[in-house]
């Protein structure tokens, strides 16, 4: 069974940083696909960043473009979402999935993911 935890989250002020990780076991974590994706109540799921098995190609959600980058290091099993100047509008739940099947593109659609962590808070002041 494949078990997703992040960590990472928590308060941090507009303009600053957090970077939220993610630990997979029970599947070979290099042959998937990896997303980033996050939630506030009576909101749809927001795709955030995915990138691909190789960690050669990444996407990434035009909100958080150019401020967050997705990274991943297959030795270790685990993913990484860097969040710098962030803002409010940032504060969600993060969670990170793996997508169903093997060897395919960074898709934004969440359908395609279905092993999903937690979720980890990160709450931006303002």
């Amino acid at each position: 069974q494949v078990q997703l935890v992040e960590s990472g989250g928590g308060l941090v002020q507009a303009g600053g940083s957090l970077r939220l990780s993610c630990v997979v076991s029970g599947r070979t974590f290099g042959n998937y696909a990896m997303g980033w994706f996050r939630g506030t109540p009576g909101k749809e799921r927001e795709f955030v960043a995915a990138i691909t098995a190789s960690g050669r190609i990444t996407n990434y959600g035009d909100s958080v473009k150019g401020r967050f980058t997705i990274s991943r290091d297959n030795a270790k099993n685990t993913a990484w979402l860097q969040m710098n100047s962030l803002k409010p509008e940032d504060t969600a739940v993060y969670y990170c999935a793996q997508h169903a099947l093997p060897y395919r593109s960074a898709s934004s659609y969440p359908t395609d993911f279905n092993s999903w962590g937690q979720g980890t808070q990160v709450t931006v002041s303002s």
